[in-house]
């Protein structure tokens, strides 16, 4: 499956650094463009200290004009899925059937679109039992992969979920 070559990361702060810096550092060496949406434009700051300059806010997104959802972990999902506008991305990606990546707690903004019930998935240990609620089959692994939902636990998963990125994408690692 080769996808448009433009990717969205939503995130804000308090995001997990590595899995927001690493995945969009690995997109841009391979060409493909990629936007950061946040709830306002401006400076979004990981758990970490790390800064990231964001490009658009939610209101001014438009999911089709992107290939790839991805979704950083940390404390970050817990604030967005209770915004209409991530939530509303989210829910277009997955009704669409594009490619959707998240990671660790990045999963809680898919879960609050209702539609992961008979998915499988993987997210960060702490947030299982919340995976499990919402009728997904959970699986303690790097990466899982259910068709366009890319899914991964934590920063040491970061290889296998790219890999598994760039697989669906049509991209060589």
């Amino acid at each position: 499956m080769r996808v448009n070559m433009r990717a969205l990361i939503i995130s804000s702060d308090r995001f997990e650094d590595s899995e927001l810096a690493q995945p969009l550092r690995q997109l841009q060496a391979k060409g493909v463009e990629v936007d950061i949406a946040a709830p306002k434009k401006g400076l979004i700051t990981g758990k970490h200290g790390h800064k990231v300059s964001v490009g658009l806010a939610l209101d001014a997104v438009r999911p089709e004009d992107y290939g790839l959802l991805l979704l950083p972990g940390g404390k970050a999902p817990a604030s967005l899925r209770k915004d209409p506008e991530a939530v509303a991305i989210a829910r277009h990606f997955l009704q669409a059937d594009k490619p959707v990546a998240a990671i660790c707690h990045g999963p809680q903004v898919l879960i609050a679109t209702g539609l992961l019930a008979g998915r499988t998935a993987t997210c960060y240990r702490d947030m299982r039992q919340e995976l499990e609620a919402a009728g997904v089959e959970y699986l303690d692994r790097e990466v899982v992969v259910d068709d366009n939902l890319i899914t991964s636990r934590q920063p040491a998963d970061i290889p296998a979920f790219m890999r598994a990125i760039f697989g669906i994408m049509g991209l060589s690692r």
